[in-house]
C-alpha cells in the first residue's frame, strides 16, 4: 500500500480535496477510515482483558512500551464478535485529545483516494439510526464504502 499527501484537483474550475482512506473489512462489509487518524497499523498480538471493562472494550497492547487500548468495532456497533484470522490487525488510531487507540478489523484491504464529489453525506443514518458510525458513502469504482466517523466510534458512551 502506497500512501500519497492530499492532493487538490480541479474539476469545473472548483477545486476538490482528495482525502486518503485506508479501507477495511468487517465481516462481508466495507469500511474507509481517514487515514490523518491513522498512527500504525499491526498485526494481531495478546491482548491483555482489563476487568469491569465495557464490552467492547477488549483490553491493552504493549506497542513498543506504550500500552494501547484495544476495542472491537464490531461489538462497538452492535454486530457479532470478532473471529480473528492470519488477515486480522490492530490498527492504532491517533486522536489528538484521547491519545491512541487500537481499533480490531478482520482485513486491512487497500488505501483509495476519494474526492469530495466521490463522497455521499449519509444523510439516511442520521434520520434511521441512533448512534450512528458512519458519516458518509465513499464511492470507489463500483464499490460502496461505509466512512467511519472515527469520534463517535471512540466515544467512551456506555451504550452498546
Amino acid at each position: 500500500m502506497e500512501a500519497e499527501k492530499t492532493k487538490i484537483e480541479k474539476i469545473d474550475n472548483a477545486e476538490t480535496e482528495i482525502k486518503q482512506y485506508i479501507v477495511v473489512q468487517l465481516g462481508s462489509e466495507k469500511y474507509g477510515i481517514d487515514i490523518s487518524y491513522v498512527d500504525n497499523i499491526v498485526r494481531m498480538q495478546k491482548i491483555t482483558r482489563v476487568p469491569k471493562a465495557q464490552v467492547y472494550f477488549k483490553g491493552v497492547i504493549n506497542l513498543r512500551g506504550e500500552i494501547i487500548p484495544v476495542m472491537s468495532i464490531r461489538k462497538k456497533m452492535g454486530l457479532e464478535d470478532d473471529v480473528f484470522t492470519d488477515k486480522s490487525r490492530i490498527i492504532i488510531l491517533k486522536i489528538e485529545e484521547k491519545g491512541s487507540i487500537g481499533v480490531l478489523v478482520d482485513e486491512v484491504c487497500e488505501v483509495v483516494n476519494l474526492s469530495e464529489n466521490e463522497i455521499e453525506n449519509n444523510n439516511i443514518s442520521s434520520h434511521h439510526v441512533k448512534d450512528t458510525f458512519i458519516n458518509g458513502i465513499g464511492k470507489h469504482g463500483e464499490q460502496l464504502i461505509s466512512l467511519f466517523e472515527i469520534n463517535a466510534i471512540i466515544e467512551e458512551k456506555d451504550n452498546a
